[in-house]
């Protein structure tokens, strides 16, 4: 039991999940802390801070494993569509930090969501969007 990261000790067996989902690079389980019912978290079974540490052929399988768990807990809860989204950094809302895939089935009548700013959408200039796309390719 490592004591400092909860999902590597769901990972090891030494916390109890309930399993929906484990491979030889993932596990899947059921949230402890539903947003709603059928919320899943698909997490690879290294210890990988955040998705930017991630190898990308590593995030590419937790991405295809999110994407076929979406469809089925949709299927299992009724549900009318599906999110996937990880938050990387404490800043984003990172609490857990262990890279993990939220899957959340999304409802018509649910009232979860990211809420964008009073002033979106506000439309910003060619120019402006060009600099910084400029600065971000001579960074790669």
């Amino acid at each position: 039991m490592t004591n400092a990261c909860v999902f590597c000790d769901i990972v090891a067996g030494t916390i109890p999940a309930s399993t929906i989902h484990e491979d030889g690079r993932s596990l899947a389980f059921l949230d402890l802390y539903p947003i709603h019912r059928g919320h899943a978290l698909v997490v690879p079974r290294e210890h990988i801070a955040d998705l930017t540490a991630c190898p990308p052929e590593l995030a590419g399988h937790l991405f295809a494993v999110s994407g076929r768990l979406g469809r089925l807990l949709c299927r299992a809860v009724g549900g009318d569509g599906f999110n996937v989204w990880t938050a990387n950094g404490s800043a984003a809302g990172q609490e857990v930090f262990h890279l993990h895939l939220h899957v959340l089935p999304r409802f018509h009548t649910d009232s979860f969501g990211l809420r964008f700013p009073k002033s979106y959408p506000q439309a910003t200039s060619r120019e402006v969007l060009d600099e910084l796309a400029a600065t971000i390719r001579a960074m790669l």
